[in-house]
């Protein structure tokens, strides 16, 4: 048998004669419909091709020895910047006490003349001008304590700020530099009576271990007195210098970098409600008091987020080491598009240093313990499981083709069936009529 005669029996697609073929007008009618619904559903299949979805997973953080930045904006109405240190410290037993590094004090006017930034020339409060013009000879007295390590000159106290580091290094109370020469000679009193009715604003970013930890804006130098941690609260609590208060407001806190722009508007639409909700919940947090013994809380919990970009492959670069070079602000930003980040939780406490009760707020019940530091306190926690967020496509380009396949087929076996419909209808109506 020929070759063609054995295909010619496989054939499933039998063919009729061009003279068996009956055109209607129903029928050029549902072909037109039909191929506009092909074409709208295709390019719906093209669209969803096309869409960028993120796909979230949960798993287990194994980062080891990794560091972590925090970004903070708060502002102090009712205290001046001559007053406020921040100091952290974690379980692993670092401290860093008196943070400066990547930190701007920034002086406000009192609230009472709008709050307003000071200019930057006038937030120098101590100084470099007095040290310059001394004899070369000359080595300040430290009035006790030994000369600190960071002296400008070994063994002396140049400057009211060393007399200050040299008492705190000893944990001794320094106050206003009553018989300090330095600070006598650097007008310390004067410019610390004059900051007395301003405010100040912290904002910038530092950075710590990614362990149980906290940091706190409090009142006065800190030191360490045995195993306690403890500040010179001396001026604060001085009636001379005025009623400060901790009322204040969290413009920004955040752990690690934030989100882009770019980033938040591609991917920030109805499809995308994932940007949603990475929002930092403690911004433009206004906690307000009259009392200068009050004590805020806030129980942070940390969990770390990843972003990685359409068609991103690890590269093999580990991310467990911060080196030092890497500045403030740069962390986690990988040059791939990928992003480290963190999200997190929050819950506030606050209370009188003074003890008491909740009475007011209709909670006899809850009593407060006497003592503590006034401040803002932020207590965070790591948590051990780490988001990660990825950029996928919703199918694959198969999955595309099999869909305008099932579209193009679905469409027309459809269509047809309407057209037998309509012309057998037709047809039975037709015979109706002639008998």
């Amino acid at each position: 048998m020929p070759a063609k005669s054995r295909f010619t029996r496989l054939d499933a697609f039998t063919k009729t004669v061009e003279d068996a073929r009956i055109r209607t007008t129903s029928g050029g009618i549902v072909t037109i419909a039909s191929l506009l619904i092909v074409f709208y559903l295709v390019w719906g299949e093209w669209s969803d091709y096309r869409r960028i979805v993120v796909h979230p997973e949960l798993i287990v953080d194994k980062g080891r020895g990794e560091r972590m930045e925090i970004h903070l904006n708060i502002s102090f109405p009712r205290i001046p910047c001559e007053l406020l240190t921040l100091d952290v410290m974690d379980v692993s037993g670092e401290q860093q006490t008196g943070v400066k590094h990547g930190i701007q004090k920034v002086q406000l006017a009192p609230a009472n003349q709008g709050g307003m930034p000071i200019e930057i020339k006038a937030l120098d409060l101590h100084g470099d001008e007095p040290a310059s013009h001394l004899d070369p000879s000359y080595c300040g007295e430290c009035y006790g304590p030994p000369a600190p390590a960071s002296a400008s000159k070994p063994g002396c106290c140049q400057t009211c700020e060393e007399v200050r580091e040299a008492y705190a290094a000893v944990s001794w109370a320094f106050g206003k530099g009553e018989g300090v020469e330095q600070c006598e000679r650097e007008h310390y009193s004067e410019k610390l009576e004059a900051q007395r009715d301003q405010g100040c604003r912290i904002e910038g970013g530092f950075r710590v271990n990614k362990v149980i930890g906290n940091f706190h804006i409090a009142p006065g130098r800190s030191f360490s007195n045995g195993m306690m941690h403890v500040h010179d609260l001396n001026n604060y609590l001085d009636p001379s210098q005025g009623s400060h208060t901790f009322t204040h407001t969290i413009h920004h806190l955040r752990f690690g970098p934030q989100l882009p722009d770019d980033l938040t508007k591609r991917l920030g639409g109805k499809t995308m409600g994932w940007t949603n909700h990475h929002l930092n919940p403690l911004d433009n947090t206004v906690q307000s008091t009259d009392d200068p013994a009050f004590n805020y809380m806030y129980f942070v919990k940390v969990v770390s987020t990843s972003y990685y970009p359409l068609g991103w492959k690890s590269k093999g670069v580990s991310r467990d080491i911060t080196p030092d070079y890497v500045s403030i602000g740069q962390h986690g930003l990988g040059s791939d598009g990928s992003l480290e980040t963190h999200q997190y939780s929050v819950t506030s406490h606050k209370r009188s240093l003074k003890g008491g009760s909740d009475s007011q707020e209709g909670h006899k019940e809850r009593l407060h313990a006497i003592g503590g530091i006034p401040g803002v306190f932020f207590s965070y926690d790591i948590s051990p499981m780490k988001v990660v967020n990825r950029e996928e496509r919703p199918k694959t380009f198969t999955g595309f083709l099999t869909g305008v396949c099932a579209v193009i087929g679905g469409t027309l076996t459809v269509a047809a069936a309407i057209d037998r419909a309509f012309y057998e209808g037709a047809t039975r109506i037709k015979k109706l009529h002639q008998s």
